[in-house]
């Protein structure tokens, strides 16, 4: 009869072989992604390139270093801190050509990590200080977007990357920018968020922009719950939001007894009614919203039944990509196959495209490609 730990070692043997099947499947796998920042999303060597261009000054003109400084300067621990290094991004992003430029690299970088249907978001407000109109900003982005998903399908790697408009929490344009949302929403413009940090700065105290929006029937996100507790996540829902950004910090409002977890009236809520949550997990341990990835609670959300997504959030500042996150969720949180099509058709099902479209994304690529990797072997 074996001991007890040799049969804990045998299990431990076992679990890490399943997840290296598992990550071997993972680059083939179709993504879905949700919460990604342009301006949080660009290759160090385009940010050198164009600070070249408009005399910008970086820590530093080597691609390799300035990647690695990014990341370091964004885990510092806290948000305010990890907001910092956007000032270097947003600075080279003043130009149509730039945001063209940018855009087309990100669509590209998707698709090449597999992700097959995107929702990049960024704040129009931020990219006016070389003279560009704000409708010149959505329509440089959209532009590079099309051509990054047109060079995408021709490499055969076939992505949709739609737009998101921010307004920043801690300015007053909200409504402006909820307005510039609905005049896009034909030329790839799928919804609104608010960004920005929460403390202080309420998502119900921009009520004309979530007017604006309901009127016109066009869905927002809004970030809460990652700087800021289960408070800011319930302004966010009562201001409108239709998704979290984050919204780590739900797990505050759900404890424990001796009959197991035990939901707050928010958490009940928030999973009650679906609103999916764009959990970004390095993002969060880089922030401090988070001890590690094993411990994050995306894994805890997800089991008790949550709308749970996985994201990337900014891709530079956290050295990874959407592939990655996963991955890390596999190697630090033992998630199966059946874990990662659930995040992916959670997130198919929550994009801000209409319905029919969310549906043939399951169906026609999600599903497929899902079952075809159950026929290998992997814990499932």
């Amino acid at each position: 009869m074996s001991e007890p730990h040799e049969q804990a070692s045998d299990e431990e043997s076992d679990d890490r072989r399943a997840d290296s099947a598992l990550l071997t499947l993972l680059p083939g796998l179709p993504k879905v992604l949700l919460h990604d920042h342009l301006d949080g999303g660009l290759r160090p060597q385009t940010i050198v390139e164009l600070a070249a261009q408009v005399g910008h000054e970086l820590p530093t003109t080597d691609p390799d270093e300035l990647g690695r400084w990014f990341v370091e300067a964004a885990s510092a621990g806290s948000l305010e801190r990890y907001l910092e290094t956007f000032a270097h991004t947003v600075a080279v992003l003043q130009t149509a050509d730039a945001l063209r430029r940018v855009a087309r690299e990100a669509a590209l970088d998707l698709a090449a990590d597999g992700v097959v249907y995107a929702e990049v978001r960024y704040a129009p407000e931020q990219h006016l200080a070389g003279g560009l109109t704000l409708d010149e900003v959505v329509e440089a982005v959209r532009a590079g977007l099309d051509e990054g998903a047109a060079q995408a399908h021709d490499d055969g790697r076939p992505i949709r990357v739609v737009a998101l408009l921010c307004a920043m929490r801690q300015a007053d344009h909200g409504a402006q920018i909820a307005r510039l949302a609905v005049e896009h929403r034909d030329a790839g413009v799928v919804g609104f968020d608010l960004a920005g940090p929460e403390d202080g700065f309420p998502a119900t105290a921009h009520a004309e922009a979530f007017e604006v929006l309901q009127d016109a029937h066009l869905p927002a996100t809004v970030h809460a719950g990652e700087a800021a507790g289960p408070a800011s996540i319930d302004d966010a829902v009562r201001a409108g939001a239709l998704r979290l950004g984050h919204g780590a910090r739900l797990a505050d409002d759900i404890g424990t007894d001796e009959h197991g977890d035990r939901l707050g009236p928010l958490a009940h809520w928030v999973r009650d009614r679906r609103l999916a949550l764009e959990c970004c997990p390095s993002s969060n341990v880089q922030t401090g919203a988070a001890a590690s990835i094993a411990d994050h609670p995306v894994t805890r959300l997800k089991r008790l039944g949550f709308a749970v997504t996985v994201n990337t959030d900014n891709r530079l500042q956290s050295g990874t990509s959407l592939g990655r996150e996963l991955a890390l969720l596999v190697e630090h949180a033992h998630w199966s196959l059946a874990d990662l099509e659930d995040v992916a058709v959670t997130a198919a099902q929550h994009a801000f495209v209409h319905h029919d479209e969310r549906v043939a994304l399951v169906d026609t690529v999600i599903r497929p490609a899902y079952a075809a990797a159950r026929g290998g072997r992997h814990r499932a």
